[in-house]
């Protein structure tokens, strides 16, 4: 079968589309930006192409479309703000909606969230209304209803692990009382590839969630508990929305766009009406407790398959990396360090530059960067929690950090990374090694384009602190030793 499959850089595509690989079946990679999909891995599979488009304008019809047989609708715009992510929902919706009618499609399957609730929020409103949106198409839909999705890298586990193994004692808002039905990411996956041109799914509506039904306080406590931590947590009824969402921000990595939509969302009870598709497609439900555990295997064998952080939704912008690939020269402040390398160690030195970040830090004077991190927090940016996916695999469009992975070239050995921190203006940090008479070289430049008189200030007054944090980081590349850091 040929399956036209949006959302395949967020977290549920990179997860469904190498099982959909395996399955047989030819893949159509819808993404706006082709410069997020690495050029290795599973990207490479002689059954995938890649077709280039955003929803949010009209798409121009492709001879390529005509013969697909399903689509997946994963698009979320969650994050995109505070109060127009409905709209651009809806408009992401509608212009899909005509794209696929143009097609010979026999099934469109669509991923939300359980709406059971007679008042719901501004997240599952605008869920529902896709629903609605899609339905007016020539073509069968096919909706999944889930529940809080649980697994390594998902948005929801990883707020619940920040939460758990920072604070001890927690003071938390009322909304953590609220009930729900959380479902195993291998569930999900299950349900979406179960549907696949089933029609008895056609034109259907299923909730699917896992079999426990429990609070957000409950969800917290069983996550501390399979990590074998102890925890209190206090409920408070004092707490607003506002507030609520400036705690989530400042205790997770999440940002405070998402924060709100979060906490808006958590006031409504997320419960399954029945089991009709998890039984009929005789699916083992994953406990809550038993997912978390799956998911720390992940991490522990460093085989995260995806990550929300990694979708631009956890950025401070929304453009194309596109737009910020070719790093501008003039107008700019430039930091260059360029060391030389001793030829038997050029291998070892293009490890330490893709393990950057993360756990391992950047190398010198990490405190500067926890405070640079900190900082960026305050003042409403992304700061350093986000850390990365994977601790020794870059691909284009992941996070590090406070930075966007802009191209991530091994064989060629150049590392280019976009600041998503606050700024006045915008910078670049790249690495490369080079070849000059004979010898290596490892060129670090770090790249500043100030907007103002601001900017200017800014960067005159970071600069004393450059002199010695990308000198000291530049040596360090290239001396350190992986095995004793």
């Amino acid at each position: 079968m040929k399956i036209f499959l949006t959302g395949v850089t967020g977290y549920i595509g990179k997860r469904i589309l190498p099982v959909l690989l395996e399955q047989g079946h030819e893949i159509i990679c819808c993404v706006r930006d082709k410069n997020r999909l690495p050029v290795d891995g599973v990207y490479s599979h002689p059954n995938i192409s890649v077709f280039e488009a955003d929803f949010l304008n009209k798409i121009s019809f492709s001879e390529e479309l005509n013969s697909i047989d399903a689509a997946y609708y994963l698009i979320h715009s969650m994050s995109s703000g505070v109060d127009d992510f409905g709209k651009l929902e809806e408009q992401s919706a509608l212009n899909f909606l005509e794209l696929i009618n143009q097609t010979n499609a026999k099934q469109i399957i669509y991923l939300s969230g359980i709406t059971n609730e007679s008042k719901l929020s501004k997240h599952l409103t605008s869920r529902k209304n896709v629903e609605t949106i899609l339905r007016k198409g020539n073509i069968p839909v096919t909706v999944l209803k889930a529940g809080i999705i649980v697994g390594s890298g998902s948005a929801s586990f990883e707020i619940i692990r920040d939460i758990v193994e920072k604070l001890p004692v927690m003071i938390a808002p009322k909304w953590l009382l609220t009930k729900t039905q959380p479902i195993a990411i291998r569930n999900v996956i299950q349900c979406l590839t179960g549907v696949l041109l089933d029609e008895k799914t056609f034109n259907k509506s299923f909730d699917i969630g896992g079999p426990d039904i429990i609070s957000y306080k409950e969800m917290l406590l069983q996550f501390a508990e399979v990590r074998g931590l102890k925890r209190i947590i206090f409920s408070v009824p004092v707490m607003t929305p506002r507030l609520s969402s400036y705690w989530l921000y400042f205790v997770t990595a999440t940002s405070y766009k998402l924060a709100v939509n979060l906490v808006n969302s958590m006031k409504v009870e997320i419960i399954a009406k029945d089991d009709e598709l998890i039984n009929m497609l005789r699916i083992k439900k994953i406990s809550y407790k038993e997912a978390v555990g799956l998911a720390f295997q992940k991490i522990e064998q460093n085989m995260v398959a995806s990550s929300w952080k990694d979708s631009l939704v956890s950025s401070s912008f929304e453009n194309s990396l596109q737009s910020h690939i070719e790093v501008p020269v003039n107008g700019c402040f430039i930091d260059k360090r360029e060391k030389v390398i001793d030829s038997k160690n050029v291998k070892r030195v293009v490890e330490n530059i893709w393990s950057i970040g993360g756990n391992r830090g950047w190398y010198y004077a990490d405190w500067l960067w926890h405070i640079r991190g900190f900082l960026d927090k305050v003042f409403g940016g992304v700061g350093l929690r986000r850390g990365r996916t994977n601790a020794n695999t870059i691909y284009a469009g992941d996070t590090l950090d406070f930075w966007r992975v802009l191209i991530a070239d091994k064989n060629n050995t150049r590392l280019l990374l976009y600041a998503e921190m606050k700024l006045p203006g915008e910078a670049w940090l790249e690495f490369k090694i080079v070849k000059k008479a004979g010898k290596h070289f490892l060129q670090q430049t770090a790249t500043f384009r100030p907007k103002g008189l601001l900017g200017r200030l800014y960067w005159y007054s970071v600069s004393p602190f450059h002199y010695f944090v990308f000198d000291g980081m530049a040596e360090k590349i290239i001396n350190l030793d992986r095995n004793t850091f």
